[in-house]
C-alpha cells in the first residue's frame, strides 16, 4: 500500500512493480529514477516547474559539505521530541531530500522506524532525492494539493517551502505537528552584500497560522565562512536570487575566493488544534 492517494478520485493507491493504482483503475507510472508523478495536468503550472537540474545539483553539493550542519542538528533534535515509534511523517516540499534522508536515518537509528514520505514540484529534485534514500516514497505533487489522506500524518515537515496551513491541517491527525524552517532577517546578508550595491534584509515571514497553535520557536544565528569559489557559486545558485541577478552582478561573486556570511534560521513548531 502506498502512502499516497489517487489525485483523481482520492482513493488509496496500491503498489506494483511499475506503477501505483487505485480501485477505480487510475494508474500512475513509477519513474525509473524512483518517484511517481501525481501532479494532474490541469493543475496550475509555474514558468519553471520547480527547481531545475542546476539548482538541485548546486544545493546538493553545498549541503553535502556540511555548511548547514547547525540547522540540521537542531532540526533532528526537534523532530525527535515529537516522533513516536512508527509515526507517519510527510515532508511537504522535500526537494532533493537532504533533510528528509537525514531525519529518516536519525529516527531509524533510534529504533523509531518512521514511515517517511515526501512531495515536491520538481522532478529533478525528486530524482536526486531517490538516489539518497530508496526507503522514502516520493511523489511529484503540489503542497497546495497534497495527494495524502485526511488525518493520516503525525508530523509534517515544511523546510524552506510554502506553508499551506489548510492542507497541512487536513492531512494531520488531531494534535499532530508541523515543523517549519524559515530564513530569518539577516540570513545570507553577507552573500547579498557581495553581489548587490544595496542589499536588504529578508522580510519577516508571518508566523501565525489558523487552526494551529505555535508551541515552540527556536532561532539559530551563526556565521559561515566559505573558502572555495565553487561553494560560493553553489550557495548563490541554490537561492532565488540567482535567476533574478544580471551577469555583471554575478561576475562579482565569480571573482571571490572566500566569503563570510550570516546564516539565520527559525524553527517553528505548530500543533494542530483538536476538533471540537
Amino acid at each position: 500500500m502506498s502512502n499516497f492517494i489517487c489525485p483523481v478520485c482520492g482513493k488509496k493507491l496500491n503498489n506494483n512493480t511499475h506503477c501505483l493504482y487505485c480501485e477505480n483503475r487510475h494508474s500512475f507510472d513509477l519513474a525509473k529514477s524512483g518517484y511517481v508523478n501525481l501532479l494532474l495536468s490541469q493543475q496550475p503550472k509555474e514558468k519553471r516547474h520547480g527547481d531545475d537540474r542546476r539548482m538541485v545539483r548546486a544545493r546538493s553539493d553545498f549541503l553535502d559539505r556540511g555548511y548547514y550542519a547547525p540547522l540540521l542538528r537542531k532540526l533532528l533534535e526537534t523532530v525527535k521530541k515529537y516522533a513516536l515509534p512508527g509515526c507517519r511523517i510527510l515532508d511537504a516540499g522535500c526537494g532533493e531530500c537532504w533533510y528528509t534522508s537525514n531525519v529518516f536515518e536519525d529516527l531509524t537509528g533510534c529504533g523509531l522506524k518512521p514511515e517517511l514520505f515526501g512531495v515536491d514540484i520538481s522532478k529533478e529534485a525528486l530524482a536526486a532525492g531517490a538516489k539518497r534514500n530508496r526507503a522514502i516514497e516520493l511523489a511529484v505533487a503540489s503542497v497546495f494539493r497534497l495527494p495524502v489522506e485526511d488525518a493520516s500524518c503525525d508530523i509534517v515537515l515544511s523546510i524552506f517551502a510554502p506553508f499551506t496551513g489548510e492542507e497541512f491541517g487536513r492531512v494531520l491527525k488531531d494534535g499532530g505537528v508541523v515543523i517549519r524552517v524559515i530564513p530569518l532577517e539577516k540570513h545570507l546578508l553577507g552573500l547579498k552584500e557581495a553581489v548587490y550595491d544595496h542589499a536588504v534584509e529578508n522580510k519577516e515571514e508571518p508566523i501565525n497560522a489558523e487552526g494551529f497553535e505555535l508551541t515552540e520557536r527556536q532561532e539559530i544565528r551563526e556565521s559561515m565562512v566559505l573558502r572555495r569559489s565553487e561553494d560560493i557559486r553553489n550557495l548563490f545558485m541554490m537561492t532565488p536570487y540567482y535567476y533574478k541577478t544580471g551577469a555583471e552582478d554575478q561576475e562579482k561573486l565569480a571573482r571571490l575566493s572566500g566569503l563570510e556570511t550570516e546564516i539565520e534560521f527559525g524553527i517553528l513548531v505548530y500543533r494542530k488544534k483538536r476538533q471540537v
